[in-house]
């Protein structure tokens, strides 16, 4: 995941982080897909390719290239007033995880304080992270995922994991933001972030153990943020 200012810029950060996921995948954009951006889709082998809106060139690429299927959906909360999760025996309606955190709910609780690139970089981990099975971490800089860990059973094995994407994609993590969809029940997940290099964290807080984490994170001089509230997707 990542922004740019152009589709194309967005798409080639976006590939970084991890080119060998994206081989016969899902392609989303939420700004219109122009032809440069399309061109440099083409080049791999992909299966569905979503936008709001295309420009007459990147119909054109698309319509050249095999087997790709080509979505245009519409932008629009209100088009997703309901989450619909299939259950044994039946369906579960729910309301979606809508919510989107301001940075004047934010809580910083450690002696550290934030500079302003490291609220950025962690307001957009926290929005990625949403739409991230959990247990779910996510290491972003400079308006990019840099390693994603996704679906485990303990946040720090996800923790290793999203470590382990970002080197075998030959990415840094020094300096870089974390993202924890939920809290951190032990001070284990953090440890394996700020190892790895994440110098500032956002996640919910609400762990029995919320001052062993921040006092973890004070004690190695990284910035945490709390928002009061999770994602945690399942």
């Amino acid at each position: 995941v990542a922004i740019g200012a152009s589709a194309l810029e967005a798409y080639s950060k976006a590939l970084q982080t991890d080119p060998t996921s994206a081989f016969g995948g899902i392609i989303a954009f939420n700004c219109e897909l122009d032809g440069n951006a399309a061109e440099a889709v083409a080049k791999q082998f992909v299966e569905v390719v979503i936008a709001p809106s295309f420009t007459e060139h990147a119909k054109q690429i698309l319509a050249a290239k095999q087997n790709v299927r080509v979505l245009q959906v519409p932008l629009g909360a209100e088009l997703n007033a309901h989450d619909f999760k299939r259950v044994g025996g039946g369906l579960l309606v729910q309301s979606p995880d809508a919510k989107n955190v301001a940075l004047s709910e934010l809580k910083i609780v450690t002696k550290k304080q934030p500079t302003p690139q490291q609220l950025q970089d962690l307001m957009f981990a926290w929005r990625v992270a949403k739409f991230v099975k959990s247990n779910a971490i996510v290491f972003c800089g400079n308006g990019m995922t840099l390693g994603v860990g996704a679906g485990q059973m303990s946040r720090v094995d996800s923790a290793r994991i999203a470590t382990i994407k970002a080197q075998n994609a030959g990415l840094s993590l020094v300096g870089s933001a974390v993202a924890s969809d939920a809290f951190f029940p032990f001070r284990d997940g953090l440890d394996v972030v700020v190892q790895a290099g994440a110098t500032s964290v956002i996640q919910p807080g609400g762990s029995m153990r919320d001052q062993e984490v921040i006092d973890a994170a004070d004690e190695q001089g990284v910035v945490m943020l709390l928002t009061g509230t999770r994602h945690f997707r399942h």
